[in-house]
């Protein structure tokens, strides 16, 4: 076991350089999709939600229908099902809402976990690369004697890119992830207050309803 350890040890930094522009290479194609999920489901939401309140006002929830199905975004989409389900009630309408929300988190989220994992990993990887890189340059000492000091010396070096390139792959992921979250959860916290408006209207329809409703049964 030990030998086999060692034959693995004495391979040097030169894998995990390829296994970090490997990690590199999907963290860069994560971003760009991303960037573009993101990009494409942008929306100006102070403007979106003043005319939801407009057409709210004026109880023309077909309009209202209309103009979530005109907009990209996951409040769009939110307030879009919320407005499909009008008719089934208050408590069905935060469901439904609050389901659709679940969904459209976890599509936005998709592979930004190879980000966080990225950025949270990728330095250490670079540090058992240059640690396989040293055990490797110390051997290559012991093996070539002190003629080999200025080998073993330029192996060290050597092994130091691959702390370098982890860390170099580290940053933008780590830069990267936090604004995709950032922007996720804004997106959420503004579906949530749609969640509560349409509740609001609705609770404001349903109590003259059963005002009426008693009325009726008072009279009858």
């Amino acid at each position: 076991m030990n030998e086999l350890f060692k034959k693995s040890a004495l391979l040097g930094d030169v894998w995990i350089l390829w296994v970090l522009l490997f990690a590199s290479i999907l963290s860069v194609a994560v971003m760009i999709d991303r960037w573009r999920i993101f990009r494409q489901n942008r929306i100006d939401f102070p403007a979106f939600l003043e005319k939801l309140r407009s057409l709210l006002d004026q109880r023309n929830t077909e309009a209202a229908q209309s103009l979530c199905a005109d907009h990209a975004g996951l409040e769009a989409r939110v307030a879009l099902t919320g407005l499909k389900n009008f008719h089934r009630g208050a408590a069905s309408v935060e469901e439904a809402m609050k389901a659709d929300l679940v969904l459209g988190r976890s599509f936005f989220e998709k592979n930004l976990i190879i980000l966080s994992t990225m950025g949270n990993n990728a330095p250490f990887i670079g540090l058992l690369g240059t640690v396989l890189g040293v055990i490797k340059a110390f051997h290559d000492l012991g093996v070539a004697g002190s003629s080999g000091v200025s080998v073993v010396m330029s192996g060290i070096s050597a092994a130091l890119i691959a702390t370098a390139f982890g860390i170099l792959l580290a940053i933008p992921a780590v830069i990267a992830n936090n604004v995709f979250q950032t922007r996720l959860k804004r997106s959420v916290v503004n579906a949530q207050s749609l969640i509560h408006l349409m509740q609001v209207y609705l609770r404001s329809e349903e109590k003259p309803a059963k005002a009426a409703h008693k009325h009726e049964k008072v009279v009858a």
